[in-house]
């Protein structure tokens, strides 16, 4: 359905076409469970900053041990055919394991983004992405949006 999506075996040749071509890859990881205007905003940031940008997105599993047993509210098919439709997205890879620093090391993108409640120097695979000679950019929130207030909100509707 959406060729955005890249499977972890095809991610290679994926990242050896992009860099062939000179492409800056800007790297971004999450849940994305209900795309909301918080997610739109800090992801077409993130895309301004280079000419390819792959989204990691949490497996189903992983967001369950991350967020609890009530999440995700939706499948990790939807979310990822979602962010594939997004114009300024270029691949979504899936992953399962706790932190993306597998992918990370496997796509050593030019810039690698997290939102504002993190410390540049405290990001999975810092280290990685600075010591082969890129960057760490924290983009800051857009205030007012979160997925854990849309689910708030809607409980409250239903007391």
């Amino acid at each position: 359905m959406n060729n955005k999506i890249i499977e972890r075996a095809n991610l290679a040749t994926s990242i050896a076409d992009w860099k062939k071509d000179r492409a800056k890859i800007v790297f971004t990881n999450g849940c994305f469970d209900i795309l909301h205007l918080g997610h739109i905003d800090y992801l077409s940031k993130a895309a301004s900053f280079g000419d390819v940008l792959i989204i990691g997105l949490n497996t189903d599993e992983s967001v369950k041990k991350l967020k609890g047993n009530g999440r995700p509210i939706n499948d990790e098919n939807s979310r990822a055919q979602i962010l594939g439709a997004l114009e300024f997205v270029d691949g979504v890879v899936l992953f399962n394991e706790e932190t993306p620093i597998s992918l990370i090391e496997a796509i050593t993108p030019d810039i690698l983004t997290k939102g504002g409640d993190y410390d540049a120097e405290d990001v999975v695979g810092y280290d990685h992405v600075i010591t082969s000679g890129g960057e760490v950019r924290i983009i800051k929130f857009l205030p007012g949006y979160s997925t854990s207030s849309i689910i708030q909100k809607i409980l409250n509707l239903n007391e």
